[in-house]
């Protein structure tokens, strides 16, 4: 079960961001009213496999908090999508992934990569 943080202000963006220096931060971008995003968040959630404190993962509703979205395309410079995954280590976007490429064994990858 994914313990989901809520996104819901750019000032938890940049803790985000001092935050992953220490830990591995994922940023799910869901759109609540596709169908699409839904099934990719239920799938990824289904097969999430980290224990608690591996990673740290904070969900974004992109309807509610559309300016935080803007500012993760700027402050990581990536292309905006819905639904979208995100990596963050050490300050920096290190992997992302949307639709239906959202998968845990991928992301598992890259953290992994990283350590």
């Amino acid at each position: 079960m994914i313990n989901w943080i809520p996104l819901e202000s750019l000032s938890q963006l940049d803790a985000i961001i001092q935050r992953s220096y220490n830990v591995p931060c994922l940023i799910f971008k869901h759109s609540t009213r596709c169908n699409i995003s839904s099934m990719a968040k239920s799938r990824f959630e289904k097969n999430w496999d980290f224990e608690s404190g591996e990673i740290v993962p904070y969900y974004l509703d992109l309807l509610s908090h559309r300016a935080i979205s803007n500012e993760i395309t700027e402050k990581f410079n990536i292309h905006h999508e819905s639904p979208q995954l995100l990596l963050i280590q050490d300050g920096e976007c290190s992997y992302d992934a949307s639709h239906l490429d959202i998968s845990v064994s991928e992301l598992r990858e890259c953290v992994t990569d990283s350590l």
